[in-house]
């Protein structure tokens, strides 16, 4: 059995990550000790699986059809910018994602009960939805001129997506690259 490291999430438009990585671009250089997210890469997780056996991806994607059947397309608006647990202690930059519709929490709570059925480990706590930018380096801090410029960004609107379909996701490392590469497994339909 070969393991993949595997996700749940809603792939982003175009626009979205392009206007996120002009975002990153702004914020880069007020902050030292931050591990960017290529803008390529930019995703809305739902669910991080971990390493999943290759026998058991038939098993998530059929659960993940479960999930979203009876789920209407709902709109999304990415926007702003935070920090978990916020910006003057943040261990994660994000940018936030407003749910106009309602349907989006509901649809991650349906997935992580429908994983953890098949063995994956549940969520502690309830999902929060955002955008991660950037994660900090180990004894990293983010400083005022981070906190200004963070400021600056806090209406900025990165753009709309309509969620008409989750994919299953892989992540592979490759020592040659500076950050992983994702490949689709499976695209499930809203219905």
């Amino acid at each position: 059995m070969q393991k993949i490291r595997s996700f749940i999430a809603i792939p982003l438009t175009d626009e979205i990550q392009n206007a996120a990585g002009r975002m990153v671009d702004r914020l880069r250089e007020a902050a030292t000790g931050v591990k960017w997210v290529d803008a390529d890469n930019l995703h809305l997780t739902l669910k991080f699986l971990g390493d999943v056996d290759n026998v058991e991806v038939p098993d998530v994607c059929k659960a993940l059809r479960k999930c979203c059947e009876n789920v209407a397309p709902f709109p999304l608006t990415i926007q702003g910018i935070g920090g978990f647990p916020d910006l003057q202690r943040a261990r994660v930059v994000w940018a936030g994602v407003e749910d106009q519709s309602s349907g989006l929490c509901p649809l991650a709570e349906s997935i992580d009960i429908e994983m953890g059925k098949l063995g994956f480990k549940r969520e502690f706590r309830d999902y929060t939805p955002h955008l991660t930018l950037g994660r900090l380096k180990k004894g990293s801090r983010l400083g005022e001129d981070f906190i200004a410029a963070a400021e600056k960004e806090a209406d900025t609107v990165l753009g709309m997506v309509h969620v008409q379909e989750v994919h299953v996701f892989a992540s592979f490392m490759d020592k040659h690259q500076k950050g992983p590469t994702y490949n689709v497994m499976d695209r499930v339909d809203l219905d």
